[in-house]
């Protein structure tokens, strides 16, 4: 039981950090004001666009990325499910027909991986697609979405259960988030995912390293990186953030026995 429930938290673990990342919406068309009502102005006309251009393999994509932004704001599993489940069937069509292109590789990982939080150990088998899907979108181009291939590799591979029951990998986990702050270093979530790992990992000195990489890169990021489409990822950074740099503080002296002299 103690080993079940090790390997659950393992998925869970994952499936919440990554999709930690993606709560912003994409639309652009809408003056709502919330990232729930944004992600679901987006679907709907994401939803609309694929319906009329069922062969378009822009419109697949982009509609499994507004499913995964419909699923994150999902009140319930079963809804959650539903949206992934759109996405995934959508995007596995799109990748028969256009295997070559990147986006729909990377975003039925990202459909498999909001199904996964629907789930508990029935998450384990999805873990190994969402790892083929995301390499595969790394061959065909690894800048996608500011190293997001990368990115979800590392996490995959940090966050997973190890061998024989799944695919973690600490070394592979390294490889990839490395490389994915190497491809993209403006990108504020490449570095925070480093530093959670090397937290993870008790790597102190490394992690205090990255946590200043990033705060030279903090200034511009938040001039590049803004608008209400990003409002929820910074709210999330900034947490991260403030957590690292609380956690990495040196600890103070203790004082005397007999107070300070």
């Amino acid at each position: 039981m103690k080993m079940h429930s090790a390997v659950f938290c393992g998925i869970m673990a994952f499936v919440w950090l990554v999709a930690g990342q993606y709560d912003r919406a994409f639309a652009q068309s809408t003056n709502a004001s919330t990232p729930a009502i944004r992600a679901e102005a987006a679907y709907q006309a994401a939803h609309t666009r694929y319906h009329l251009q069922p062969d378009d393999p822009d419109a697949a994509w982009q509609l499994g990325r507004a499913c995964f932004d419909r699923g994150e704001f999902a009140t319930n599993d079963t809804d959650r499910a539903a949206a992934a489940q759109e996405g995934i069937d959508v995007c596995e069509r799109a990748a028969d027909r256009n295997p070559k292109l990147a986006a729909t590789h990377y975003y039925l990982a990202m459909d498999l991986g909001e199904l996964a939080r629907t789930k508990s150990l029935g998450a384990l088998p999805l873990l190994r697609r969402m790892e083929q899907e995301w390499s595969l979108a790394l061959q065909l181009d690894e800048a996608f979405d500011y190293a997001g291939p990368d990115r979800n590799l590392g996490i995959l591979y940090t966050e997973s259960p190890g061998w024989p029951l799944s695919i973690g990998s600490r070394a592979k986990a390294r490889q990839h988030l490395l490389r994915a702050v190497r491809l993209h270093p403006d990108y504020p979530e490449n570095h925070l995912n480093l530093i959670e790992a090397y937290q993870k990992w008790n790597d102190r000195d490394e992690a205090r390293a990255e946590v200043k990489a990033l705060q030279l890169i903090l200034p511009q990021a938040r001039k590049q990186f803004s608008g209400p489409d990003w409002e929820s990822s910074w709210t999330d950074w900034d947490n991260r953030w403030h957590t690292f740099t609380n956690k990495l503080k040196p600890a103070a002296p203790p004082e005397h026995p007999g107070g300070k002299k």
